[in-house]
């Protein structure tokens, strides 16, 4: 959904030159830091409950901030975490808490969307005794869309999670084993009927207003 923005290469040309070089030079074993003690694995136990034949989306309900927040689609084809201006401002944020960001993104034709905002916010996922806790940082930005955030790469590489659209699951190593965060499949076609819907200028989806539930 989003092929470029503010990643690990930086903003500027350079910068991002040398990102790609990088990989040239890696050699050997990869850090310890990368390496999980435990195997995430999936199965038919994970496709209980769903409908088939589908090729929906992986949509789920984290804990952002202090919020729960539906509508979350996971996309490992998305270089950036977004949150979207409308929930940001439900949250209870404002534009002058966060950090100003000039940076753009961009979708995959390539048109540019102007980030208004970042801000880092705690995200949780999971169910206890097997939850995770991640930082992640959010660009905000002022978009029409069917969903209130996307979890990018950064942040599936901050929880060092493994998803799967098959099986609707994202799954995670914690000190407690394998945890597993299931995605909505109804949600996940309710976004997707959204998105076919034509919006009036300046209005967004309908649903969007039953995105965040505070706890």
């Amino acid at each position: 959904m989003v092929s470029e923005g503010p990643i690990a290469a930086g903003t500027t040309r350079n910068s991002q030159k040398a990102y790609a070089r990088e990989v040239m030079s890696i050699v050997g074993e990869p850090s310890k830091r990368f390496k999980l003690k435990m195997t995430l694995e999936f199965g038919d136990p994970d496709l209980e409950g769903l409908k088939f034949p589908q090729d929906d989306l992986l949509v789920i309900t984290p804990i952002i901030g202090n919020c729960l927040v539906m509508r979350v689609l996971v996309d490992n084809g998305a270089s950036v975490d977004i949150l979207f201006h409308d929930i940001f401002i439900r949250m209870g944020y404002n534009d002058s808490q966060p950090t100003p960001s000039n940076a753009p993104i961009y979708g995959f034709n390539h048109v540019e969307c102007k980030v208004e905002r970042a801000i880092q916010l705690l995200v949780t996922i999971g169910e206890e005794p097997r939850e995770a806790t991640q930082m992640l940082n959010f660009q905000v930005v002022k978009a029409a869309s069917t969903y209130n955030a996307i979890i990018g790469r950064t942040g599936i590489h901050a929880f060092k999670a493994v998803p799967s659209t098959y099986h609707m699951v994202l799954k995670f190593p914690t000190r407690n084993g394998v945890g597993e965060m299931k995605g909505d499949q109804k949600m996940a076609r309710s976004c997707y009927v959204a998105a076919l819907r034509p919006m009036e200028p300046g209005v967004g989806p309908p649903h969007r207003r039953y995105g965040c539930l505070r706890e």
